[in-house]
C-alpha cells in the first residue's frame, strides 16, 4: 500500500500523543494556516511566476503596477497578493468589496497618503472587485494614478465586462488559472507533513485517495485542504493515537462514492473510448452511462465537449449539418455552467448525435488529401489560381484564364484547382445518409460541369430551366 504519514513533527512531540485532537490545538481551517508566505511555497501559476515569466520578473525587479488577478476561486488571488506585499515591504490592507463601501475606501486611502509621506508603499487588495459599483471603483481612480497606492483586484468575472474601463486602463490584468490535479496532489501530500496542519498526529492515508480529493476539487486549493481536513478529523483513531483515512471516510466526507479515476492513466482514456463508440453505435443509453462514469469520477466537462465537437465532424459531418453547432453551444453551455449544472448540457449533446445521420467522409476527405499533401510537397499551385501582383507575375502567366465565379452564370468555372498531377482525385466522397445526400448531388452537378460534361445543356439555357443547378 501506497502511503503517505506524519511523524514526530512538533518539537518534541511524540507519536501517539494527541492523535487526532493535536489538530484542534491549531486554530484556524487548514486552508489559512498552511496559507504560503513565499513563492516558493506557492502552487501553480508557473505561466506567470516561473523562471523569466512576467510577474516574476516584476517582482524581482520591485516594479510593481496596479494589478487585477483574474480566475476561478481558490486557485491564489488573496495568497499571491500578500506574497507581493511581503516580498515588496508594502503595508498590506486586505478588503471585501463585499462588505466595503465608499467611507471604508476614502480611510484606506488617506492612511495609505500617510504611509507615502513616510516613504512606506501601500498595496490594497480588493477581494471581488467585480462587485463594487462604478461610484466605488471611481473612488480608487485618483490614488491609483496619483500612485498613492497600489491596487490589486481579484475577480472571477470578466474585467473587461465588470472593471470600468479609466481604472482597467491602469491596471495589468493576470489570467489565473484552475490548478492542476498534480498541483493539488501536491499540495495535499505537503499538508500532511506540514507542522502547520494536524500538530503532532501521526496520518495514514493512501495516495490515490489523495488524488481523489483533488479531482473532487476541480482546481480550487481552498477546496482541496478543507475536505483533507474533514476527512482527516474523521479519521480512524488507532490504541496508538494515530489517525487512518480510509476510502469509507472519505466517501463520508464527499456524500458520494469515490471514483477512483486518473484523469491521465488508462482508465481516462477507456472512458472517453467507450464514450464515442458508443455513440458512433447510435447506442445512446450506453453513451449516457459512460458520460455519467467520466463526470461523477471528476472529468473536466470541457475536454468531454471537446471530444463531443470532434464526434461531430468526424461521426456525423455534413449528414447533420446541426450536430457540429450543437456541440459547440455544449461546450459553451459547459464553459458558463460548469458542473454540476452542465451534465444535462452534455447528455442533451450526447443523446443527440448518438440518434444522428452517420457519415464519416469528411473525415476520410481529410486523411485522404493529408497523405497526398505530406507525400507530394513539392506539388505547384496550377498558374490560373495564382494571384499576379507585379508585372513580372504577369509575364509569367500567373492567374492567366482565371475566371471569377460569381460572375459566371452557372457561379463556376472549368478550370482546374488541383495540382496537375492529381486532378483525377477525389477526396470527398460523401454518403447518401441524412442531409449529405443533398451534397452528393450538388457535387456530383459540380464535377459533371467543371469537367465539361452539361449533359446536354445548353449554354443560353435559363436559369429557370434548371432550378437544381449547384448553386440552389
Amino acid at each position: 500500500m501506497n502511503q503517505i504519514s506524519l511523524f514526530d513533527i512538533a518539537p518534541g512531540g511524540n507519536a501517539g500523543q494527541g492523535g487526532a485532537m493535536g489538530a484542534a490545538a491549531l486554530s484556524g481551517p487548514l486552508a489559512d494556516r498552511l496559507r504560503p508566505a513565499a513563492l516558493d511555497e506557492y502552487v501553480g501559476q508557473q505561466h506567470l511566476l516561473g523562471p523569466g515569466k512576467i510577474l516574476r520578473q516584476l517582482l524581482e525587479r520591485d516594479q510593481i503596477p496596479s494589478m487585477i488577478f483574474w480566475g476561478p476561486p481558490g486557485v491564489g488571488k488573496t495568497t499571491l497578493a500578500s506574497i507581493i506585499a511581503n516580498r515588496t515591504r508594502s503595508a498590506f490592507v486586505n478588503f471585501s468589496a463585499v462588505t466595503s463601501g465608499i467611507k471604508e475606501i476614502k480611510e484606506i486611502m488617506n492612511r495609505a497618503q500617510e504611509n507615502r509621506a513616510y516613504g512606506v508603499r501601500t498595496l490594497v487588495f480588493v477581494d471581488e472587485i467585480h462587485r463594487f459599483n462604478k461610484a466605488q471603483q471611481d473612488a480608487f481612480l485618483p490614488f491609483v494614478e496619483r500612485g498613492s497606492i497600489t491596487l490589486i483586484g481579484a475577480t472571477t468575472e470578466n474585467p473587461s465586462f465588470e472593471i470600468n474601463a479609466a481604472l482597467l486602463s491602469r491596471c495589468k490584468v493576470f489570467v489565473l488559472k484552475e490548478l492542476t490535479c498534480e498541483d493539488l496532489t501536491g499540495l495535499l501530500s505537503r499538508a500532511l507533513t506540514d507542522r502547520r496542519s494536524f500538530g503532532s498526529s501521526t496520518v495514514h492515508m493512501e495516495s490515490s485517495l489523495l488524488s481523489v480529493i483533488a479531482a473532487f476539487a476541480d482546481g480550487d486549493a481552498r477546496t482541496a485542504l478543507n475536505t483533507l481536513e474533514m476527512a482527516v478529523l474523521n479519521g480512524e483513531i488507532a490504541p496508538d493515537g494515530s489517525v487512518t483515512v480510509t476510502e469509507e471516510t472519505l466517501e463520508q466526507c464527499l456524500g458520494k462514492k469515490t471514483l477512483l479515476y486518473d484523469k491521465k492513466g488508462e482508465e481516462h482514456y477507456n472512458l472517453i473510448s467507450a464514450l464515442h463508440k458508443s455513440m458512433r453505435n447510435c447506442d445512446p443509453d450506453a453513451a449516457v452511462y459512460w458520460l455519467a462514469r467520466m463526470l461523477e469520477a471528476g472529468e473536466d466537462p470541457l475536454f468531454i465537449a471537446r471530444r463531443l465537437i470532434r464526434f461531430a465532424s468526424e461521426d456525423v459531418g455534413l449528414a447533420d449539418p446541426q450536430a457540429l453547432p450543437l456541440a459547440v453551444a455544449a461546450y459553451q453551455a459547459c464553459h458558463f455552467n460548469g458542473m454540476p449544472e452542465c451534465d444535462l448540457n452534455l447528455t442533451q449533446a450526447v443523446v443527440y448525435l448518438s440518434l444522428a445521420p452517420r457519415s464519416n467522409a469528411l473525415y476520410r476527405a481529410y486523411g485522404a488529401a493529408r497523405e497526398d499533401a505530406m507525400t507530394r510537397l513539392n506539388q505547384p499551385v496550377p498558374l490560373v489560381i495564382r494571384n499576379a501582383p507585379t508585372d513580372l507575375m504577369e509575364e509569367l502567366h500567373y492567374g492567366e484564364g482565371y475566371v471569377y465565379a460569381h460572375d459566371t452564370r452557372e457561379k463556376m468555372a472549368r478550370m482546374t484547382c488541383l495540382p496537375e498531377d492529381l486532378k483525377e482525385r477525389r477526396y470527398y466522397l460523401p454518403t447518401e445518409e441524412g442531409a449529405e445526400r443533398i451534397q452528393k448531388e450538388r457535387l456530383e452537378r459540380s464535377r459533371a460541369f467543371r469537367l465539361g460534361d452539361r449533359t446536354g445543356r445548353d449554354d443560353s439555357a435559363s436559369d429557370e430551366e434548371y432550378p437544381d443547378s449547384p448553386q440552389s
